[in-house]
């Protein structure tokens, strides 16, 4: 069915200038196609009035991971793809009605999920998909047990990255993700919280395994992100050429200057360390993953504000697992405690959009721009912790369907 919606009477917001504009926005074929002061409607087409609330873009979360239906990922590798399915389909739905029209996931989800989502068989946001993450033997991806010793490479199984070794198998690994349609290739470069065999502060890939994953993802005209928390291992990745970085919690001055040097892209994801302390265990975390959290919870909030500061480009992202998801919002509130209002919305969607390649598509409601969009009462670059909270969003619209509205 063709996608047409008439907002009316939107204080709407353009993300790029920080500015309202009260106007009506005319939708066709899931696009906006026009912005102007009280639009005339054909006779048969759908009207949203707002009656002059707040309507921003559809927000973006650059860092999830739909798969994950519990905070254990061995469980979720081990789990039937069927039931981790079922799972990713609850999480996706879940994720459009907090107001997140779309989604990147850095780690497990695949064209079977974005397939099912652009045809309609599952309600969800857009997916930009990764593929599986790539780790070292012994690295943040290779989620199994001290007892164990079996990898299970086969890419049916339902896990959030593969083993690769050596740089001619990474060449391999980034092809064969590539193949199926990954967006953009992620990397572990350093240890990880939900990994048992590895340390935080450690460095993981050799450079030559690095770049041989970027030499092979830009010749395909995508792009590298690394998981990445000491500023050796962000380093040496941005270095060998990476176009974003995951977390980044440890970064020291000369991070920042590579980041700005190669106009590199950081996903801060502090909302997922205040709930793993506070509740990781009871979604499964193991107890050796949960006693690492500290190494780098009271670090996050003073990378992101000396981030900022300097002018790195910064996204959005919330990395929770299993039930943990629902707060996802929550990352707003803890971002406005060093950023403004109006920096943290461009990290939820025009910055957003940049690193996803939708420059023009999302994180805006320009002409030409996918009809996605969110209602509010309140104003959000008054106050952006009124975006922390779900039941704050009233109507939530992807490509022009109305998908979730609160009477």
């Amino acid at each position: 069915m063709t996608a047409t919606l008439l907002v009316r009477d939107a204080q709407v917001l353009d993300p790029e200038q920080g500015e309202y504009r009260r106007a009506d926005l005319r939708c066709e074929n899931g696009r906006v196609v026009e912005v102007d002061d009280r639009i005339r409607p054909a006779s048969d087409i759908p009207v949203l009035d707002v009656h002059g609330r707040y309507v921003l873009p559809g927000l973006i979360d650059c860092h999830v991971h739909v798969l994950a239906f519990s905070a254990d990922l061995t469980v979720v590798a081990d789990a039937p793809p069927t039931y981790v399915a079922a799972g990713a389909v609850r999480n996706m739905g879940a994720m459009l009605d907090r107001g997140f029209t779309s989604v990147r996931d850095t780690g497990g989800a695949d064209f079977g999920l974005a397939r099912a989502r652009e045809q309609g068989l599952v309600r969800g946001p857009r997916l930009f998909y990764g593929g599986k993450a790539l780790s070292q033997t012994g690295g943040h991806g290779d989620k199994r047990t001290i007892e164990q010793n079996h990898v299970d490479g086969h890419p049916c199984c339902s896990g959030t990255g593969r083993v690769v070794d050596g740089a001619d198998e990474v060449r391999k690994a980034v092809r064969e993700e590539l193949r199926r349609g990954a967006h953009h290739l992620k990397l572990h470069a350093s240890g990880g919280v939900s990994s048992l065999g590895d340390r935080i502060g450690s460095t993981q890939y050799s450079m030559d395994e690095l770049r041989a994953a970027v030499e092979e993802t830009e010749a395909a005209g995508r792009y590298v992100t690394v998981h990445a928390y000491p500023p050796q291992a962000i380093n040496r990745a941005l270095e060998a050429g990476v176009h974003c970085v995951e977390h980044g919690n440890l970064l020291d001055d000369r991070t920042v200057e590579l980041l700005l040097e190669r106009d590199a892209f950081l996903v801060p994801t502090l909302v997922t360390y205040f709930a793993l302390r506070e509740e990781g265990r009871d979604h499964g975390l193991p107890q050796a993953s949960w006693e690492k959290v500290g190494e780098v919870l009271d670090n996050g909030v003073g990378a992101l504000e000396t981030a900022s500061r300097a002018g790195v480009r910064l996204a959005y992202g919330s990395d929770l697992l299993g039930g943990m998801q629902r707060r996802q919002n929550e990352e707003f509130r803890i971002r406005s405690q060093v950023q403004r209002p109006i920096d943290v919305v461009r990290a939820a969607t025009t910055n957003a959009a940049a690193l996803v390649g939708m420059r023009g598509e999302l994180g805006t409601l320009a002409p030409g721009a996918y009809a996605d969009l969110i209602v509010l009462d309140d104003d959000p670059l008054a106050d952006v912790t009124v975006l922390a909270e779900p039941a704050n969003i009233r109507t939530v619209v992807q490509g022009a369907h109305l998908v979730r509205s609160e009477s």
